[in-house]
């Protein structure tokens, strides 16, 4: 079967985490928003279940902050930035679809508040250095 490039957006007004392919938004009143890109979506195959660990949970950088289903295996999603966890997207858990449409709108995994913002935000990279990043993995990419 041949390979077929990697064909997805990377949106601007975020921050991204290379090394575990996730993204974070800064919201209103000192909240995050997290979810996986679509690059990392492309690289684990479609999701058909996503649970995040339960409100009220600390997650430190790099650890699980929840689990997704693959059609050929589960894996952890790694926090890209320390946090508490406000809430998970319910509705992604009830309809993981959403997650593989929309990862940077309906599809977002969880509402935070970072305990290491300063210090962390900075080993995020901007959109344009992300789309760099894919293209030394994915050399053929297209961003849409």
């Amino acid at each position: 079967m041949p390979h077929i490039p990697f064909t997805g957006n990377i949106p601007d007004d975020r921050l991204y985490c290379p090394e575990y392919d996730m993204w974070v938004q800064e919201i209103d009143g000192g909240e995050q928003l997290i979810g996986a890109t679509r690059f990392g979506i492309f690289l684990a195959g479609e999701i058909i279940a996503f649970t995040c660990k339960p409100k009220g949970a600390e997650v430190a950088i790099g650890r699980g902050m929840g689990t997704v289903e693959c059609r050929k295996t589960v894996l952890a999603v790694h926090a890209p930035i320390s946090f508490i966890l406000l809430e998970g997207n319910d509705a992604a858990e009830e309809q993981p679809k959403r997650v593989n449409l929309d990862p940077y709108g309906a599809g977002w995994m969880a509402r935070v508040r970072a305990t290491h913002w300063v210090a962390e935000k900075a080993g995020l990279v901007d959109a344009a250095a992300y789309r760099r990043h894919i293209l030394t993995i994915e050399p053929e990419a297209n961003f849409v």
